[in-house]
């Protein structure tokens, strides 16, 4: 009786702490859903199914899946010989109970150890009657932390770890998002924990962020001189080879946007920011805005205004801030 009370208080208090840490990430979920409540009668309805389906078997006392018939390299227990569900089980209860829900693309984000078990889930959706099609599963490699060019060195087993929390707190939100976002899920991620803190253009976050309050400051200056961008500016007064890569690439935005969603590559958002961040700075260096002609100087804050709202709507895609000043 004890052991069930305190397991209920760890598991409102370790949920709450999950909970905290992910908003702190800008991470939120509209929906949280309790393994729990798939036993026993959603797991017992998704195997009756597949039983009605003809798709399960009775073998050595235990109930197997025919994963065979879609390709697995081998069929599956879901029921043990003592009458306890496997994990598949339970995973096939889930995502059946998805489908039914009414979603029509399902999207998982498994660990790459997991790699395996992607066929199987697939089958019991076939088996089912469901378009296998339908559930798409992203691999995540592993993630190395870095300090100090040194390798941190983590283990469960001996209770080395570093918590999302303890990250935020040391680099920050915004570094901590970029830096997971600006590599594919498929590649291993090297995260340098003293480059993400660091206030340099090396830093890619920082690199980006400091091209928007950059911008933002001209903003206020061009205030200042009482210089606005007006219905008739002059825009093909913009020659200079920076203006004109940027303008290349703000063309290139919503391209790289229909691209990142769908191949699921939020990396592409990521590394599009950086790029144009890249082609500002070259033009802040390369080109005066205030102090030339008013015609010339109304075309370039039109091109930094452009420059600054796609940069800022990149980040936010990114859930990333755009700072003003920094």
């Amino acid at each position: 009786e004890r052991l069930n009370i305190f397991k209920e208080l760890a598991l409102k208090e370790k949920l709450a702490a999950l909970k905290e840490d992910l908003a702190a990430f800008n991470c939120e979920f509209d929906v949280w859903y309790s393994e729990r409540t798939l036993h026993p009668d959603k797991v017992k309805a998704a195997v009756e199914a597949l039983q009605r389906n003809g798709k399960i078997y009775e073998e050595g006392g235990a109930l197997w899946l025919k994963s065979t018939d879609y390709g697995d390299d081998k069929d599956r227990v879901v029921i043990r010989d003592n009458g306890v569900p496997t994990y598949l089980a339970a995973d096939i209860a889930y995502h059946k109970d998805k489908f039914e829900r009414g979603f029509g693309k399902l999207i998982n984000i498994w660990g790459a150890d997991h790699h395996g078990y992607i066929c199987r889930v697939k089958a019991a959706m076939s088996a089912l009657g469901y378009n296998a099609d339908d559930l798409d599963v992203l691999l995540l490699q592993m993630v190395r932390l870095l300090r100090g060019g040194e390798l941190v060195k983590l283990s469960k087993r001996t209770g080395q770890t570093v918590t999302l929390a303890e990250l935020i707190e040391e680099v920050g939100t915004d570094a901590a998002r970029y830096f997971f976002i600006m590599r594919s899920m498929d590649s291993q991620l090297d995260f340098d924990l003293d480059l993400a803190k660091s206030r340099s253009n090396e830093n890619p976050v920082y690199y980006i962020q400091y091209a928007h309050a950059r911008i933002c400051s001209i903003f206020r200056q061009a205030e200042e001189t009482g210089l606005k961008v007006t219905d008739g500016v002059a825009l093909s007064l913009l020659k200079d080879e920076t203006e004109i890569d940027i303008i290349n690439k703000l063309q290139e935005y919503e391209e790289e946007i229909e691209r990142a969603a769908a191949e699921y590559a939020p990396q592409r958002i990521a590394r599009y920011a950086y790029e144009l961040a890249g082609k500002f700075h070259s033009f802040y260096n390369q080109c005066r805005i205030l102090g030339v002609d008013d015609k010339l100087a109304e075309a370039r804050l039109a091109l930094v205004t452009v420059t600054a709202h796609t940069i800022r709507h990149a980040l936010g895609i990114l859930g990333v801030s755009a700072p003003e000043k920094m």
